[in-house]
């Protein structure tokens, strides 16, 4: 179906087209009240791996702290967050919700460094991707939706949403090169699953995302920015009174330099910390009582406001008004807010997740999903959970049967994954 008829039936006036609504599975819509969209967003929420998401490492692990958020708090908030900046601009708020929503999924138990863990594990298969992981749950290993003939579809999204939900619409080493020529090591889909990427990219332009993966994109670098600020001021790994010193600065600078390296020089990261810390929201101090923790949720909240809101001036000064979907427009976001959202990034980094990286624990948990590989791969029959054995049953080859067991691994919580160690492996957790 071409991607440029309207369609006049299912979204009228929506800027969203046909093609845009269809499903890799042509399905009869349940209840005619309800858009395509909504439909997308309600299998996402009622989804067993949205709900895992719970008792998985965003910052700190799970039941570290009553406060601190897991990656379905954070999804959450990055939902809310997507959902009116994308409303701003005219994009359907279901498809940037349920994108927003889907876009941790793929995450494996510990997060990132969980993530490091399998991506070593699966060198000789084409590695590990959280987001590649994240296609792959949407698109195959959620039990939703099967073809007559038992293919499995996944949730069976629309085109519309599953491409808002590919933060990186390329295959390994296909992404964008940096200006010393080094290819991203960021990618969306594994060779595997490359009949459903190119099913749900069909008219879309070569490693170009649209716009509702933009939103999502940023709504996660806002959310995530502040509101790890806001955990570490809580558990008391940053003053925040403490950060105007020269010391601070520089351990932030260098922090982002070294992490994220955003396109704005040095003097630029300087001056965005001390700008912030000029806001009148910004807190000036800490004790653990009420009024503190209003006055800090205050900060976050109109920081959140503060960066979306030029992201949304921004973009429609560049693009004019009216609805924006797809490939209409690009997210503009001013190089003073990429800054700010760069140096709260640096904030966390440099005084929560940098300093862990050479605790045990976190070592321990590297060593914990490589040696659950191991022992699921030998003893599959009897290790695997029933959908995964199928799969493993059917797989053509060793590779196929490795890409099986990451994906059992890759669904387990972080307590889970150390009590299945502990009862393969036959050592304690």
């Amino acid at each position: 179906m071409s991607a440029n008829v309207r369609s006049s039936v299912e979204m009228p006036d929506s800027g969203y087209t046909d093609a845009d609504v269809q499903r890799w599975y042509q399905e009869p819509p349940k209840r005619a009240t309800r858009t395509p969209f909504e439909r997308d967003r309600a299998r996402l929420v009622h989804s067993s791996a949205l709900r895992r998401l719970g008792a998985k490492t965003q910052v700190l692990g799970p039941g570290s702290d009553d406060f601190v958020r897991t990656r379905l708090t954070h999804s959450l908030e990055v939902a809310q967050v997507g959902r009116e900046l994308g409303k701003s601009l005219g994009c359907d708020p279901d498809v940037v919700d349920t994108a927003c929503l889907s876009h941790d999924l793929g995450h494996p138990p510990f997060g990132h460094n969980g993530e490091n863990a399998l991506d070593l594990v699966a060198m000789n298969i084409g590695g590990f991707e959280g987001n590649a992981q994240t296609l792959r749950i949407l698109t195959k290993l959620e039990p939703k939706t099967f073809t007559p003939d038992g293919v499995p579809c996944g949730l069976n999204l629309t085109r519309a949403s599953l491409d808002a939900a590919t933060k990186y619409p390329w295959f390994t080493g296909e992404g964008p090169v940096d200006p010393q020529g080094v290819v991203t090591a960021k990618f969306g889909v594994y060779g595997d699953d490359a009949p459903a990427f190119r099913w749900l990219r069909d008219g879309a332009p070569a490693g170009v995302r649209c716009l509702e993966a933009q939103v999502m994109d940023l709504a996660d670098d806002v959310s995530y920015s502040v509101h790890d600020v806001e955990d570490a001021i809580v558990l008391g790994k940053v003053d925040p009174v403490a950060l105007g010193s020269d010391e601070a600065h520089h351990k932030v600078v260098t922090q982002v330099r070294d992490w994220y390296d955003p396109d704005v020089s040095d003097d630029a990261l300087g001056d965005a910390l001390d700008r912030l810390q000029r806001l009148p929201y910004w807190v000036s101090g800490y004790d653990g009582g009420r009024l503190s923790l209003a006055r800090l949720k205050d900060m976050t909240s109109q920081l959140i406001g503060r960066f979306c809101d030029a992201a949304s001036d921004a973009t429609r000064a560049e693009y004019g008004g009216g609805r924006l979907v797809r490939f209409d427009a690009s997210i503009v976001v001013p190089d003073d807010v990429l800054a700010e959202i760069s140096v709260l990034k640096g904030i966390a980094a440099a005084y929560v997740m940098a300093p862990r990286e050479d605790e045990p624990v976190y070592h321990r948990q590297r060593v914990v999903l490589a040696e659950l590989v191991e022992a699921i791969f030998e003893r599959a029959e009897v290790a695997l959970e029933s959908p995964f054995l199928a799969d493993w049953r059917d797989a053509a080859d060793e590779g196929a049967r490795l890409r099986v067991v990451i994906d059992q691994v890759a669904s387990l919580t972080d307590l889970s994954a150390y009590a299945w160690h502990a009862r393969l492996c036959g050592t304690p957790d």
